[in-house]
C-alpha cells in the first residue's frame, strides 16, 4: 500500500521513508504512522518548512485511549524525522532523548521451561475446530511448534507458502524476512514429519503459491489472531500472562529456542566460536550482536554453566570484561 503525503512536509517524509527502506527496513507501519503526522500538520494549518517546538510538543500529547507505548512510538518516529530534516539543512525541533523513551528496551524475555512448553503445546493439541475456524485444530499445533522449533518470527511463519515448505528434505525457505533477506531453515525430523502430515490434510493438491497456514477466508492469519490464541492457550496451560506488553510474548518462543540451543551446545562442549555464526544465520540476524545477547541470557538462566561459559567464551558475552 502506497502512502500519499500532502502536507508541507510531503517531500521530506517521502525522502525519509525511502532512505530507511534503502537501509533495509520495510518501514510500512512507520510510513502509515507518518501519514497521520502529515494529516495532523494539515489540520493544524502548518505551512512552514520547519518543525517548530510547539508543533512537535502538540504531536507528543497523549490521545484519548492511547497506550503509553503507542504514544512513545509516535514520538520516536518524529524525532527520527526531525534529525533527518536537520541533516538536510532545515530547522526542526528534536525531542530530548528521555521523551518517548521505550520501555520495551528494558523488557526481559520470558524463557519457557520445558515443562511449560509441553503444557502449552499439549493444550494447543487439544484445540477443537469451530464453525468460524474449521481448520485451526490442524494449523495451530504445527504453527506454534514451528515458531519454537525453528526460532521463527511470527510474520515469517505466516508468510510461508506451500512452495516454501519442503517436507521431503525438511527445510523451510524464508523469503523477504527482516532486512529483506531470504534464508534456508532446516527443521527437526519430528517437525518435518508433522509438516508432511499437515500438508497431506490441508494441501493435498500442492499449489506452491497458496498460503501454508491459511485463514478461514484463504488469506493469511493476522499476527493479532495468533497472539490472542497464544494468550488463551497459555492461560489454559497454567502459564501466567501479565497482559499485552508484559509477556510472555509470541517472540519469546524464538528467544527460548535460541537459549535452549545454546544451553545444549555449552553442555555438550561445542565450540561456540564456530557454532555462533551458524545460529546467527539460522535466526536471520545481520551480525553476531543479536545472537550474543542470547549468550548472556543463557548464562543468567543456568548458573551451573556460567563458569564454563565465562572461562571458554567470556570474550563473546556482551557486557563482559574482555
Amino acid at each position: 500500500m502506497t502512502n500519499t503525503y500532502t502536507s508541507v512536509f510531503a517531500d521530506i517524509i517521502k525522502g525519509f521513508v525511502l532512505e530507511r527502506q534503502a537501509l533495509g527496513y520495510k518501514y510500512q507501519k512507520q510510513a502509515a504512522s507518518l501519514k497521520r503526522f502529515d494529516k495532523f500538520c494539515i489540520e493544524r494549518g502548518h505551512c512552514q518548512l520547519c518543525l517548530s517546538r510547539e508543533l512537535a510538543m502538540e504531536w507528543a500529547e497523549k490521545r484519548l485511549f492511547e497506550s503509553d507505548d503507542a504514544k512513545n512510538r509516535r514520538i520516536r518516529l518524529v524525532r527520527m524525522l526531525a534529525r533527518y530534516m536537520v541533516r538536510l539543512g532545515y530547522y526542526a525541533y528534536i525531542y530530548p532523548n528521555h521523551v518517548g523513551l521505550s520501555h520495551s528496551n528494558n523488557y526481559q524475555p520470558y524463557l519457557f521451561t520445558e515443562a511449560e512448553l509441553a503444557g502449552f503445546l499439549g493444550r494447543v493439541d487439544r484445540c477443537l475446530p469451530v464453525k468460524s475456524s474449521p481448520y485451526r485444530h490442524l494449523i495451530l499445533p504445527v504453527l506454534y511448534r514451528m515458531l519454537y522449533g525453528c526460532g521463527l518470527r511470527v510474520s515469517e511463519a505466516l508468510n510461508l507458502t506451500v512452495g516454501d515448505v519442503n517436507t521431503e528434505e525438511g527445510i523451510l525457505t524464508i523469503r523477504n524476512g527482516k532486512f529483506h533477506k531470504d534464508r534456508i531453515v532446516p527443521m527437526s525430523p519430528s517437525l518435518a514429519e508433522k509438516c508432511r502430515i499437515y500438508m497431506e490434510a490441508m494441501h493435498p493438491v500442492r499449489q506452491p503459491e497458496h498460503v501454508f497456514f491459511p485463514s478461514t477466508h484463504g488469506g493469511q492469519y493476522s499476527e493479532k489472531r495468533i497472539y490472542d490464541y497464544f494468550r488463551r492457550f497459555l492461560w489454559e496451560a497454567g502459564v501466567s500472562h501479565g497482559g499485552r506488553g508484559k509477556g510472555p510474548r509470541l517472540h519469546d518462543l524464538r528467544h527460548t529456542f535460541a537459549v535452549h540451543c545454546l544451553k545444549s551446545w555449552v553442555r555438550s562442549g561445542t565450540d561456540l566460536t564456530v557454532a555462533l555464526p551458524y545460529l546467527s544465520t539460522y535466526l536471520g540476524h545481520t551480525g553476531l550482536k543479536g545472537t550474543q545477547h542470547y549468550l548472556r541470557l543463557t548464562a543468567e538462566l543456568y548458573p551451573d554453566i556460567v563458569v564454563a561459559m565465562d572461562k571458554k567464551f567470556g570474550y563473546l558475552l556482551p557486557g563482559g570484561d574482555q
